[in-house]
């Protein structure tokens, strides 16, 4: 059996193996290119193109392909909940709006929330308002036209 089989096969599963312990694609590249020169050993071509591939195909990899890996994995999922439903409906003031003293409440969609005025506006109870952003657990609305 060539020397250079087992050296390849041995760099393969050893690269496989530290990129499972990390989560930052550290050795995916390296793995990669001791794949393709464990096919060229099988192949038989000599060891010194082995060599030479390995390291062209890792920096080729790293060049061109890990800063589309990066970014890609950089996208945050957002986190989407059935919350901005009330987004831009017509609520209710369900308890008098005030932000100087951090109260207010309206019903939207048959539920209460916790509200505070987009304008800084005192809104009194049955004010009709529309929602225009919600912040946490707060709706911010405005006076509906």
């Amino acid at each position: 059996m060539d020397p250079m089989l087992v050296i390849w096969l041995g760099a393969v599963v050893f690269f496989v193996v530290v990129e499972s312990l990390t989560v930052q694609m550290l050795c995916i590249w390296f793995a990669a290119s001791a794949l393709v020169s464990l096919v060229l050993a099988l192949l038989g071509v000599p060891e010194y193109i082995q060599i030479i591939v390995f390291f062209v195909c890792t920096a080729l990899l790293l060049i061109f392909t890990r800063p589309i890996v990066i970014r890609l994995m950089r996208q945050k999922p957002v986190a989407r909940t059935n919350a901005d439903r009330v987004l831009h409906m017509p609520a209710i003031v369900t308890q008098e709006i005030n932000n100087e003293i951090a109260e207010g409440q309206v019903k939207v969609l048959n539920q209460i929330w916790t509200a505070r005025s987009l304008s800084g506006e005192t809104l009194p109870v049955g004010s009709r308002v529309v929602v225009r952003m919600i912040e946490g657990v707060k709706v911010i609305v405005e006076k509906a036209q």
